[in-house]
């Protein structure tokens, strides 16, 4: 599975944007998919998980309120919604595709290339 994520760019503080993750193969709707993201000179971190189905979104405490993921498995894309950007969501963002239906960290195989956001304050 090839993913593909696009949406980042240069915003201001209080701004949302809108990235997408799409897939390469139809197997993709059956899995599980997370978004991670990495700032410079720190750890990749666990931003939002869902579901195969949409169901049991999960998401970092930083985010909790703010971001929202969701995926339209016809169009093999998941979507991460960010509202209320802040300077410290500056990051690039990837997501991961796992190979249960489920969420796991352990389970994720696929990445994607990234994408960069930066929030300007």
């Amino acid at each position: 599975v090839q993913l593909q994520a696009s949406g980042g760019g240069l915003v201001q503080a209080g701004d949302s944007l809108r990235l997408s993750c799409a897939a390469s193969r139809r197997t993709f709707s059956n899995n599980a998919v997370a978004w991670f993201r990495q700032a410079p000179g720190k750890e990749r971190e666990f931003v939002a998980a869902i579901s195969w189905n949409g169901g049991n979104p999960q998401y970092a405490d930083s985010v909790q309120g703010r971001f929202t993921i969701s995926r339209d498995n016809a169009a093999n894309t998941v979507y991460l919604q960010m509202n209320s950007l802040k300077p410290e969501d500056t990051a690039v963002y990837y997501c991961a595709s796992g190979i249960r239906s489920y969420y796991s960290r352990a389970d994720l195989r696929y990445w994607g290339q990234g994408t960069l956001v930066t929030v300007s304050s």
